[in-house]
């Protein structure tokens, strides 16, 4: 009997920790097994999985006492990843396995036959054991595909404990009969996304004024908001979006493979995330599902949209405190969430589009349809939404009822392909331009880069004056033209910011609270 070290890792956030598994089989004491450094539920359950799948894998599990101690202490410990390090590090201190594990992380859930089953997280627990310099990590032969993203380590996909175990006494040696696992070979991922079966921007009649909206907000990653009477195209229209929205590259891919790896929603088969986000949570959301939470937080609504889109439909019946949650995330990219345990930040750079009907039934100002709400109601209604929020939206859009004429036509309008190049060609633009400012698109700048970008002449200024004095715009609402005006500035090909494109711009800003 002896002692054992192996290595795990820990989620915490989106982010690794390098757990230190240590394992003790002693004649010392009662026999039994003990887990100790704050263990959750699915970690103490671990022991009758280990148990089990030791026994079913040909090994012995000693009637002895054993302890595993999961350092650090003071770190919580809640996955079933830790079921491979426990068990391998009980066969190693009982002689069953002869190997040196120092630059090796050990990840997976055991089944009570010794199969490694899918285990949540890979990817990060990965990527930090790459930075922390382990040299190889051995993960369930179903997670080989998502650990394999991180470069610069060797991944050994596991179907089973007792396949490990030979290939840990064999030390990978030749001869073993096929049952020792083989390195992972990485497989490569296009850059250039599908975006074959969403919806198309031909199939929406009439409406034009929105769709070139709805290109300009793509263009800058703007966020944007639909008002008009129910059946209108409101819905249509958001769910076109992801068409004209420019392929990820391989980091923003990433990036949101990791968030959606941690929240256990990575597609089967699908290692990697390559199509935009593109979320659309029910109005009875509440705060924890769009903003995170739990005892040990996971992403909500909001980072699950990361790099892509947050559509919110029926807006003002959302719960007034989980709109206001989005404020902090619009306005700084990230989403800070505070528990007893500690604060965590999770990203949120997307973008939202929102559609709400203008009353509660639907037909307030609408030209065929008389509205049956009082004038009160109709107040009450649209100060759901609070001006710091409708401060934040860049573009404010009224889809009206669509005229027979265009519905009967026979005719289609322009696809989304070639609204995506137009869109593709600004976003070059705009990256070029923002080098080395660590960001992406227009309306992420800051008034550093507003004030180097968004110059305007003489004219331009005399526009904003005016606008300002008539619309009551705030500092931010100023701020947030500018960056509009620079976009469509962009889609046009122009170097500077005409009065017209500010002009464009100021049209979409809201005249009347919603």
């Amino acid at each position: 009997m002896g002692l054992a070290k192996v290595h795990s890792c820990a989620i915490r956030g989106l982010d690794g920790s390098l757990v230190e598994v240590e394992v003790d089989v002693s004649n010392a004491g009662i026999p039994g097994f003990f887990i100790v450094g704050l263990p959750d539920a699915t970690v103490q359950e671990a022991k009758e999985r280990v148990r089990a799948a030791i026994r079913n894998s040909g090994g012995m599990f000693p009637y002895k006492r054993v302890v595993v101690s999961l350092a650090p202490a003071d770190v919580k410990k809640e996955s079933s990843a830790y079921d491979l390090p426990i068990a391998v590090g009980v066969l190693l201190a009982t002689g069953q396995v002869t190997a040196e594990l120092d630059d090796t992380v050990l990840l997976g859930e055991l089944g009570l036959d010794g199969v490694l089953r899918h285990t949540t997280g890979i990817l990060p627990m990965v990527a930090l054991a790459q930075a922390c310099g382990i040299k190889q990590v051995y993960v369930p032969a179903d997670d080989a595909g998502e650990a394999a993203l991180v470069a610069g380590i060797t991944v050994y996909p596991v179907p089973t404990l007792a396949r490990l175990v030979h290939h840990l006494n064999s030390a990978g040696a030749a001869g073993s009969n096929g049952l020792a696992p083989e390195p992972y070979r990485e497989q490569l991922f296009a850059a250039d996304a599908p975006v074959g079966g969403l919806a198309d921007l031909q199939e929406v009649r009439g409406q034009e004024h929105v769709k070139r909206a709805l290109e300009v907000a793509a263009a800058g990653g703007h966020n944007m908001l639909m008002q008009g009477p129910p059946g209108s195209g409101k819905t249509l229209l958001a769910r076109c979006l992801p068409s004209i929205l420019p392929p990820m590259t391989r980091d923003e891919m990433l990036e949101v493979t990791k968030i959606y790896s941690v929240a256990g929603m990575l597609p089967t088969g699908q290692p990697l995330v390559r199509t935009r986000p593109f979320r659309a949570p029910h109005h009875t959301a509440s705060h924890a599902a769009l903003v995170g939470g739990g005892r040990q937080p996971r992403p909500g609504e909001i980072t699950l949209a990361h790099r892509g889109v947050l559509f919110l439909d029926e807006l003002l019946e959302f719960a007034g405190p989980a709109l206001e949650n989005l404020r902090q995330p619009l306005e700084d990219r990230i989403i800070t969430i505070t528990r007893v345990s500690g604060t965590l930040t999770f990203p949120a750079s997307l973008m939202l589009i929102g559609a709400c009907n203008p009353c509660p039934c639907g037909y307030y100002g609408d030209s065929q349809r008389a509205c049956v709400c009082s004038a009160g109601t109709v107040t009450r209604y649209k100060k759901r939404l609070s001006g710091p929020l409708l401060d934040r939206i860049d573009i404010h859009a009224e889809v009206p009822r669509v005229p027979y004429e265009k519905l009967a036509g026979i005719g289609t309008g322009e696809p989304s392909a070639a609204v995506r190049a137009r869109v593709e060609a600004a976003r070059c633009v705009q990256q070029a331009r923002l080098a080395g400012t660590g960001i992406l698109t227009n309306s992420e700048m800051r008034p550093a880069e507003i004030r180097q970008f968004c110059a305007l002449d003489t004219a331009g200024q005399a526009l904003v004056k005016a606008a300002m004095r008539q619309l009551n715009l705030s500092a931010r609402g100023y701020h947030r033209i500018l960056k509009l005006a620079r976009t469509i500035a962009d889609l046009a090909g122009a170097h500077d910011i005409a009065a017209v494109y500010l002009a464009e711009a100021l049209q979409y800003r809201a005249r009347e609270a919603v």
